[in-house]
């Protein structure tokens, strides 16, 4: 039996961060979920309804709030309370909170 040489190589799902624009593999995106007007971190990728990518990185977080792009890749119209969100993205890159 003769191989033709390729590798067979596993696909690997890629997301877009809402933040930066860039695509990246599934699992270096954290999944964010609106509940009742507050954007929630879902690292587990558990909680039901659409759900938005963004980089576990505090200036990915702070592009998509003025971006304005979670309500927009929510569906949602107004503004969203992003507070929770951004104490997650803050205690995992080690960072202090900002004022």
């Amino acid at each position: 039996m003769r191989l033709s040489g390729r590798t067979r190589v596993r696909a690997r799902p890629e997301r877009t961060c809402v933040g930066c624009r860039k695509r990246a593999a599934k699992h270096e995106l954290l999944r964010v979920v609106a509940v009742e007007g507050v954007c929630v971190p879902d690292p587990r990728g558990a909680l039901s309804g659409r759900g938005a990518h963004v980089h576990p990185d505090p200036a990915c977080l702070d592009l998509a709030v003025r971006r304005r792009a979670f309500p927009r890749a929510f569906r949602l119209q107004g503004a969203l309370d992003t507070d929770a969100l951004r104490e997650y993205v803050e205690e995992r890159a080690g960072g202090t909170p900002a004022p």
